[in-house]
């Protein structure tokens, strides 16, 4: 079965945009706070906009991962993805997105890595997922 990269790809490329996406979120308020830099708002700006990128990239490998995972880790992978859109597009509304964005983050990684071992225990000879 010859699958694109994409699809063997998809979950290590939601992992490394959800932790990315939560070192971004750590980092740039003590960026934003100390660099006179990032004081310019268009540049600030731009920089606080990445998040429709971590956005993006996530709905992406989601949509990737989802098509070949089981009932439950599809489940998981879209209410965490629903879970971290709506905490990182609302986080100016209320401290809690914030947290709700993190958590979210971490619940996508978790995802990927029980969708990786899926992949590896049942699809072993045709898997578009694994390796």
């Amino acid at each position: 079965m010859n699958t694109s990269p994409l699809n063997r790809r998809a979950d290590y490329m939601g992992i490394a945009g959800s932790v990315l996406c939560i070192i971004h979120c750590l980092i740039t308020p003590i960026l934003v706070m100390t660099s006179t830099l990032l004081n310019h708002q268009t540049l600030r700006i731009g920089f606080l906009s990445l998040d429709y990128l971590f956005i993006t990239i996530n709905m992406v490998a989601v949509w990737s991962a989802s098509r070949h995972s089981s009932r439950p880790i599809r489940l998981a992978l879209w209410v965490f993805l629903a879970l971290f859109a709506v905490g990182l597009l609302l986080e100016d509304v209320h401290e809690g997105f914030e947290y709700l964005a993190y958590a979210a983050s971490i619940g996508l990684v978790v995802s990927h890595l029980l969708n990786i071992q899926y992949c590896r225990t049942h699809h072993v000879h045709q898997s578009p997922c694994a390796e």
